[in-house]
This record gives structure tokens, C-alpha cells and sequence, in this order.
């Protein structure tokens, strides 16, 4: 009798350290594989028994692997691909470069420390039409977008406040042919949404779906943007036969992280886009039914919203913050306290977030159900 092949969860489960109570908060920080993890103490060991540059020239195909899956992912091509530490270092390094006029359009809904770094480099912000949940309205944003042109266009995929999938090939679509630059934060979407719609711009951090390690992210570039953009460092009056992709990585990093990333990505794509996409959106599904009926909490999104973030709106009083901390110290379940902050033009209140990942399973989601109902 031939035993039943693993499913993708059992698989992810197996390639992981056991899980220390219940992991519900992948949208800050997924977990690891054993993979990740010794490609990441592996290349720092290198670095003590021949030196960090000389490790750091020897990890090269694997950077190079990492850049290539990335392009895979984004639409866009290796060599405009920039490691950074992560996704707001990301925009950072690009609103610095901008040349010429610093307006940029994005949603109402758009995450505070993005709306920081645009403020901090100078960006007036205008905002962008959406409907009664927070999504795009595409239509509209074309109209607004033909009237009144920005210098570019900025979308955050997937938020951290809420589990609503944004229109990004809509809105791709719409900035071609209106021949605008679209930006978009993958933060959350790359590794959970399809996001090969070959933008301008895209960046990302490691740690979130494609589960890697954190301190490290990228930025992707295409061409025509990228040699628009003049780096800070060095001065450009130094002349230097550096290129843009070149200029923007510059500077100390961690390697081993880097190549823990490249790992993970590689990790990623042989389980497959589509499949772990399919999955995430059924994982959202199953927190949803589990979590409806619990009281004192609203859950934000459809049922059939297709991704795997659920958001908890406490209806009774409920402390978001000290009920994440209760359910770490008495359950050892992990979740995600999310303050006004992270949305502060849209979130009038905290909330709570679940973010499984697909290796969850329906008997874990009704303890966490039951233990919330407990604890609320």
C-alpha cells in the first residue's frame, strides 16, 4: 500500500523547526526553513575561515540566483535588481534618486512609515480614488490620474492594516498607458499575489510570505527608470563607472542574510507561485469561518477575499495590544497588534491580525477561536 503524498502544508511543516505553540502572524514574520537557516550559518562560517569579501565574492551564483528569481517574480529583469535590508530602506534608496518634480499618488489606506520616507524626501502626497473597503477604484484613478498627472504613482499591494488583494495589473496597465511610473510595495503581496506586472518599480522584504531571514529585502527596477534616477552616493560629479543598480547597493551588508533570501526564494518557487497563492486564499477562507461567530470581534474581510491576512475589529472594548500579549504569554499563539499608525489617513482603531501561513491547520484555527473567545 503506497502511503498519501505530502500536501504543501505538511511540506512546509516538515522543512521547518517544530512550531513553539501556534504561528498565526506570517504577515510580520514567517518561519524559516532548516534550508534558510544553514545556507545563512554556512556562508557566516565561510566568511570566519577565508574573510568576509572573499566568502562574499564565493556567494555570487547564489546572489545572482536570488536576482533571477526575483526578476521571475516581478516581470522585470536581473540586472535592475538591488538587495537593500529591507522594504523601507527600498523606498527610501528610490524617493532619494528621484529626479525633477516629487508628487506622488497613492491610497488613502497607504502604510505610515511609507508615507514617512515620502514626507522625509520631500513628496506631497494627493490620494487616489477607492471604493467603501479600501480597494482601487480603477476606473476613477484613470480619470484622476489623466487630470491631474503626479510623478508617479504608488501602490501597496497588499496592506498591513487590512487583507484586501489591490488591483495591481489594473492599475499596471492603467499607468502604461498613461505613461506613468507606478511604484508598488510587495511588501506583503510578493510570495502571496501574483505580481509579475512588470512595473516601473517594485520592492519587498525577505521575512514576510517568502518566509526568509529579516534585515534584507530588494528593489527592482526597470530600465527606463533606472537610468533616470540619480543615487546620492557617490556623488554623481565624482564620475565614477558605476551603474544606478551598482551606486544604490553600495555600502556594508549582510551577505548571509542575503543568501538565506536567495535560499528561501528558490524554496519558493519549487513549491510553486500559483499553488502556494491557490492555498493562501483558502488558509484566508478557513480564519475567517473559524474566526466569524467569535464575540466581541468584527472580521474585516470576505470570506473570499483572496489572500490569507484577517483583521479583527474589537465591537466590545477589547485591547488589541494586550489581547495579542495575553495570547503569546498564556498560549503561546502569535499575532499581530496593529496600530493606527501603520494606516493613520484610514485606521480610526487598532485591530488584531491573523496570518497563517499554508502549513495551518483547521484544528489550530479553532483553538485560536476558542482561546480568543477566552481571553476577549
Amino acid at each position: 500500500m503506497t502511503s498519501e503524498p505530502e500536501s504543501l502544508g505538511e511540506k512546509w511543516r516538515a522543512a521547518r523547526p517544530a512550531v513553539a505553540g501556534i504561528h498565526l502572524d506570517s504577515a510580520a514574520c514567517s518561519r524559516q526553513s532548516f534550508a534558510v537557516i544553514d545556507a545563512a550559518a554556512q556562508h557566516a562560517r565561510h566568511e570566519a575561515e577565508v574573510g568576509g569579501y572573499v566568502a562574499a565574492a564565493a556567494a555570487a551564483p547564489v546572489l545572482d540566483a536570488g536576482r533571477a528569481a526575483i526578476a521571475a517574480l516581478t516581470g522585470l529583469d536581473s540586472s535592475g535588481v538591488v538587495f537593500t535590508t529591507g522594504a523601507n530602506n527600498a523606498l527610501d534608496l528610490l524617493l532619494s534618486s528621484w529626479p525633477g518634480e516629487r508628487t506622488v499618488a497613492c491610497l488613502p489606506g497607504e502604510y505610515g512609515p511609507n508615507l514617512a520616507i515620502m514626507a522625509a524626501n520631500g513628496f506631497a502626497v494627493r490620494t487616489l480614488p477607492v471604493d467603501g473597503e479600501g480597494r482601487l477604484d480603477v476606473d476613477a484613478a484613470r480619470r484622476a490620474l489623466a487630470e491631474d498627472r503626479p510623478a508617479l504613482v504608488h501602490l501597496t499591494a497588499l496592506a498591513s492594516h487590512r487583507g484586501i488583494a489591490q488591483p495591481m495589473a489594473a492599475l499596471a496597465d492603467v499607468c502604461r498607458d498613461l505613461d506613468l511610473a507606478l511604484v508598488i510595495d510587495a511588501a506583503q503581496a510578493l510570495g502571496h499575489l501574483d505580481c509579475a506586472v512588470t512595473p516601473s518599480a517594485i520592492y519587498s522584504s525577505s521575512r514576510k510570505w517568502v518566509a526568509g531571514p529579516r534585515g534584507v529585502g530588494f528593489l527592482a527596477l526597470r530600465d527606463d527608470l533606472s537610468r533616470t534616477l540619480k543615487p546620492r552616493l557617490p556623488p554623481p560629479e565624482w564620475g565614477l563607472p558605476l551603474t544606478v543598480t551598482e551606486r544604490l547597493e553600495q555600502g556594508e551588508a549582510n551577505v548571509a542574510a542575503r543568501v538565506g533570501y536567495s535560499v528561501a526564494l528558490g524554496e519558493y518557487l519549487a513549491a510553486g507561485p500559483a499553488r502556494i497563492g491557490e492555498r493562501l486564499a483558502e488558509v484566508g477562507g478557513m480564519t475567517r469561518e473559524a474566526l466569524a461567530d467569535v464575540r466581541g470581534w468584527r472580521v474585516v474581510e470576505a470570506v473570499d477575499e483572496p489572500t490569507a491576512i484577517t483583521t479583527l475589529e474589537p465591537v466590545d472594548g477589547a485591547d488589541p495590544q494586550q489581547v495579542r500579549a495575553q495570547l503569546i504569554a498564556e498560549h503561546a499563539i502569535v499575532t499581530t497588534y496593529a496600530e493606527t499608525l501603520r494606516a493613520p489617513f484610514e485606521m480610526a482603531s487598532p485591530v488584531l491580525r491573523a496570518s497563517p501561513h499554508v502549513d495551518v491547520t483547521v484544528e489550530e484555527l479553532g483553538q485560536f477561536a476558542k482561546v480568543l473567545a477566552a481571553v476577549t
